[in-house]
């Protein structure tokens, strides 16, 4: 293993690796993982990645796991860089792409994170996990716990998607629905966590998701030659994925990969849920909790996101923007990506195409410029939102 320490991302404080964790204990906001990447580079090189396993965990130099055999894995990560050219023909974009993670297992980018969770977890002796969840969290916590041998305790909000409901059930969890957001959800957790035994493994309240989702960078790069893309879109909910992608480009500079050059990262979010763009607009450092949150785009419900300060952060240090659209957008793009490029977007995915509409229409992209839209899961676990069609 070559993590050297966990550390704030806030007050710094390091910590001991190799133990359980949720929040910094002085400050209360995420962990992050550090690894000696000098070490990871004598083995985790270029050349060496062509004859690695086609999942995630070919980047295992730069993951948390220290025994093989505790990784929890069903085969995720890899998935489908595509050139979209029938979008980027009606777009007049010479070099647009989407990355698409309805190819994990689950369906969904969740994917990712949980199986770095739950093998950390299995590693460090937990049995019980716990999480509050718009969806398709819940769906990879079930898989990846039922994997594990675990037990998970998951609470979503009545309103979220019937087949995220149905899949959990199947999976052998625990579920409650709970009339509220995920917020409310998270308050539930946190409450009754040290008296049932559960590990919390809430999104950037445990230091590992983030490691999962960070491979998304390193996938990425892969992909294309190790040259970054020029602007990237992202549907923003808890913002785990764009963090962990800004912290793999680091540590790709350091391992000698890419240079100092950065993508544009643009953060999407719904009209009725939209405190980093809020926050972003008003040059604030942190976003208010968006009271009555409400998007047909279940992932994007999230009122508020404990690691919002480090969006903010990576969103200007890019030259990036946030950018929020309306459901109706979303769910139109949402047709127009299936009947252009034969994907079957997340409405969440869709909103990244909304946006890009919104910032072609302002100027503020250039035609020549490499676009990666992120597709965050499948479409099949939203049918609700296509009812009105």
């Amino acid at each position: 293993m070559n993590v050297t320490n966990l550390f704030c991302s806030a007050c710094d404080k390091s910590y001991e690796p190799n133990r359980l964790y949720n929040l910094c204990e002085v400050c209360g906001k995420p962990l992050l993982v550090a690894y000696d990447l000098e070490k990871a580079a004598e083995t985790l090189t270029k050349e060496s990645l062509p004859s690695r396993a086609a999942s995630l965990w070919r980047y295992e130099e730069v993951l948390p796991v220290e025994n093989a055999e505790n990784r929890v894995t069903l085969g995720e990560g890899m998935t489908p860089l595509l050139r979209a050219k029938n979008l980027g023909r009606k777009l007049n974009l010479k070099n647009l792409y989407i990355k698409d993670e309805s190819a994990n297992p689950t369906a969904s980018f969740k994917a990712r994170g949980m199986t770095a969770a739950v093998s950390m977890a299995k590693e460090l002796g937990v049995t019980k996990v716990a999480a509050p969840s718009a969806g398709n969290a819940a769906g990879a916590l079930a898989a990846y716990a039922a994997k594990a041998g675990m037990e998970a305790f998951l609470f979503m909000p009545r309103d979220t998607p019937r087949a995220n409901i149905v899949e959990c059930e199947q999976m052998g969890a625990n579920v409650t629905l709970v009339d509220g957001l995920i917020t409310d959800c998270g308050k539930i957790v946190a409450e009754r966590k040290a008296a049932e035994g559960w590990f919390d493994v809430s999104t950037l309240k445990e230091p590992y998701r983030i490691e999962g989702k960070k491979t998304m960078g390193y996938e990425l790069a892969e992909q294309s030659d190790f040259e970054l893309p020029d602007v990237i879109f992202y549907p923003t909910g808890g913002g785990t994925g764009l963090i962990g992608m800004w912290k793999a480009f680091d540590e790709m500079e350091k391992l000698g990969w890419i240079d100092a050059r950065r993508p544009r990262m643009i953060t999407v979010q719904a009209s009725g849920c939209a405190p980093i763009v809020e926050a972003f607009e008003q040059n604030l450092n942190h976003g208010a909790e968006i009271e009555n949150a409400q998007t047909i785009a279940s992932g994007l419900r999230v009122p508020k996101a404990i690691g919002d300060f480090l969006i903010l952060e990576i969103l200007r240090k890019s030259g990036g923007a946030a950018i929020a659209v309306t459901d109706e957008e979303l769910i139109a793009d949402v047709k127009e990506i299936g009947a252009s490029e034969g994907i079957f977007p997340a409405p969440e995915g869709a909103a990244c195409l909304s946006a890009l509409k919104k910032m072609i229409a302002g100027g503020a992209i250039e035609k020549d410029a490499r676009i990666v839209l992120f597709n965050t899961g499948s479409g099949i676990k939203y049918l609700e939102a296509f009812e009105a069609d």
